[in-house]
């Protein structure tokens, strides 16, 4: 147990001295969502910022291509893939991409935990979104949008990356699934609450990250922790089965669920499919 409260110890400092290092969001992510906040900008202004990565350049054709935005005929352009995913949306998937090339690390155990944690998120994130869609659909009036949940699920696990990246400057002693999981578990929703903060996001992503696995705030009204809980419940992070029933029932009464057991059946794998083909 030494290890493992030395790596507490370390984390708590660094956090209340305000020293704990925090993953800065790539400079092309910053350019994409500062562009897609300016009521001025054009797709074309768009393309040609996302033109100058090519990793983005080649993640929005992927996702342009897929089959959540359903056409045939493929598109190998930058300008027509924006055109076709459209400047709100582009905002949240620049992020996410950016995001996932954080999630790499030298050490082969603490690599292995970065990419099982991405995976993991976008499995989330791919539930909650295609609960979303269908949501929406019935629910035309709701303030809540696609955007602001693809980017809340993407980011309502963030604060793994810094402990993870803390582990990796002490491999002998920290890189080690035990010492990690009790970390993850304990720190990972305040350190990424301070990510949100350190990226210039709204305190509506702060309190998402902060509270979506406490399960003491439970929202009266249709929420975005909701459809992210959703897509735990689905992957049981939730291990409780009590918690997992309880959190459906509740769905059902919001509206969220047309019926307890809708997650089996065949019209949200339809759309499941869909919304995984985004990553």
């Amino acid at each position: 147990m030494g290890a493992e409260n030395a790596l507490y110890i370390i984390l708590v400092e660094k956090i209340r001295q305000d020293a704990l290092v925090l993953p800065t969001l790539p400079e092309v992510a910053l350019k994409v969502r500062q562009a897609a906040d300016d009521p001025e900008i054009s797709l074309g202004k768009m393309s040609e910022i996302i033109s100058h990565d090519a990793a983005l350049s080649l993640g929005m054709l992927k996702v342009a291509n897929s089959v959540a935005y359903g056409r045939e005929v493929k598109t190998e352009s930058v300008s027509k893939a924006v055109t076709r995913i459209g400047l709100r949306q582009i905002k949240s998937i620049a992020t996410a991409m950016a995001v996932e090339q954080m999630f790499v690390s030298d050490n082969p155990v603490i690599d292995e935990y970065m990419r099982s944690s991405w995976q993991k998120t976008v499995a989330v994130s791919s539930v909650a979104i295609a609960l979303m869609t269908i949501y929406l659909q019935k629910n035309k009036q709701t303030p809540l949008t696609l955007e602001t949940l693809t980017l809340s699920a993407l980011i309502h696990n963030i604060g793994v990356l810094p402990i993870l990246t803390e582990a990796e400057g002490h491999p002998t002693v920290f890189a080690k699934p035990a010492f990690l999981n009790k970390a993850i578990v304990k720190f990972s929703h305040i350190i990424g609450a301070e990510m949100t903060k350190a990226w210039g996001f709204s305190e509506d992503y702060t309190e998402l990250v902060l509270s979506w696995n406490d399960l003491s705030f439970l929202p009266k009204d249709v929420h975005y922790i909701d459809f992210i809980r959703a897509g735990a419940v689905y992957h049981e992070i939730f291990k409780n089965e009590s918690t997992r029933d309880f959190l459906l029932r509740s769905y059902v009464d919001k509206g969220i669920l047309p019926k307890l057991n809708f997650m089996a059946s065949a019209e949200f794998s339809d759309v499941l499919v869909k919304a995984r083909a985004m990553f």
